[in-house]
This record gives structure tokens, C-alpha cells and sequence, in this order.
């Protein structure tokens, strides 16, 4: 079901989510869907990606995308994650009813076993923009994306892959 547009007859004690509201452009709307079927004292807990996740990917990733060779493919693209702030959740929670527990922007690091680690997940959760580009040449455009983000952020001594995320976690309880 649409998380903007949540319905469900009965009320819970907890919402839950996981890796995923990243990928819905409206907050708000999920919040007021959410405060539609949590019960009174319930509890919203959210781990999703935050404003400022994989930076440096994008840092990679929006220069190689407007080169000649691919740009055609990324014209009139829209947006697909929605990396939000604890700001803006600071101002939508209490309007909506929540009293926040904790919220914060949480850095972490993904790490990958190699170079080619790397460009899998490219190739896997940067779905988005990779199947944008023709299968025939797909692996062409991850391999300079690859190598565009490596070049910057080379791998450690053992050969690993580093990419700092940021975690946007949310414990809040319905007033």
C-alpha cells in the first residue's frame, strides 16, 4: 500500500520502518497516514536514509550522468530517494500529534569488500539511475561511476570500499 495514503480499519501499537521511507517523496503525507492508524501512545520507529546519505556517490554519480555520452538518458529524471533532515521531522512530528522520544541523523559506514563490491551495489540499490542507461552499455556507465568514486576515495590498505551514509532515526509516540 502507498505509505502517503495508509488505511486500515483497526488501530496499532506500532509503526515500523525500515530502509525504506527513503524512497517516498512525501513526509508528511506518511506521517499523517501513519497518525490515522497508530492508537493513542503508540510508537513510530523509523530508520530510514537521511539528508546527506552516500554524498559522495551522488558526488560521483551527477558529473558522469552529464556527460555527453549519458546524459541523454537522465533528461527530465525524477528525483528517487528523499533524504530528509531531523529538522524537518522536529516540525512535522508535534504537529501531528507525536512527542519525539529521539531523533537524530546517525553517520555510518558501508563498507564493501572491494572495488567490485562497490559497483555491485551500484549496480542493486542505484537501480534508479543504472536501468536508465541501455543494458548494452550499463556496466560501461557503473564501471566510470566506479572509478570516479574510487578515484576520491581510494579503497584501505586491505582493498575495502568505504561509503559514509546517514541513518534518519525517528522514536516517537502518538500523543
Amino acid at each position: 500500500m502507498d505509505a502517503r495514503k495508509i488505511k486500515f480499519a483497526r488501530r496499532f501499537d506500532l509503526v515500523f520502518s525500515n530502509a525504506a521511507l527513503h524512497w517516498v517523496d512525501d513526509h508528511p503525507a506518511i506521517l499523517r497516514s501513519v497518525t490515522a492508524v497508530l492508537k493513542s501512545g503508540g510508537r513510530l520507529v523509523v530508520s530510514c536514509g537521511g539528508k546527506g546519505n552516500a554524498h559522495d556517490v551522488f558526488l560521483a554519480l551527477r558529473p558522469e550522468m552529464r556527460l555527453k555520452r549519458w546524459c541523454e538518458f537522465f533528461r527530465r529524471m525524477p528525483r528517487p530517494y528523499f533524504f530528509y533532515a531531523s529538522n524537518d521531522y522536529e516540525k512535522w512530528l508535534p504537529k501531528l500529534g507525536f512527542k519525539i522520544n529521539a531523533l537524530k541523523l546517525a553517520p555510518k559506514v558501508a563498507t564493501y569488500e572491494d572495488v567490485e563490491g562497490f559497483a555491485t551495489w551500484l549496480r542493486t540499490t542505484w537501480i534508479p539511475y543504472v536501468q536508465r542507461v541501455p543494458e548494452n552499455v550499463r556496466e560501461e556507465f557503473i564501471a566510470a561511476v566506479t572509478q570516479r568514486y574510487v578515484a576520491k576515495h581510494p579503497p584501505d590498505a586491505d582493498g575495502k570500499v568505504h561509503v559514509k551514509m546517514v541513518r534518519l532515526e525517528i522514536d516517537a509516540v502518538k500523543i
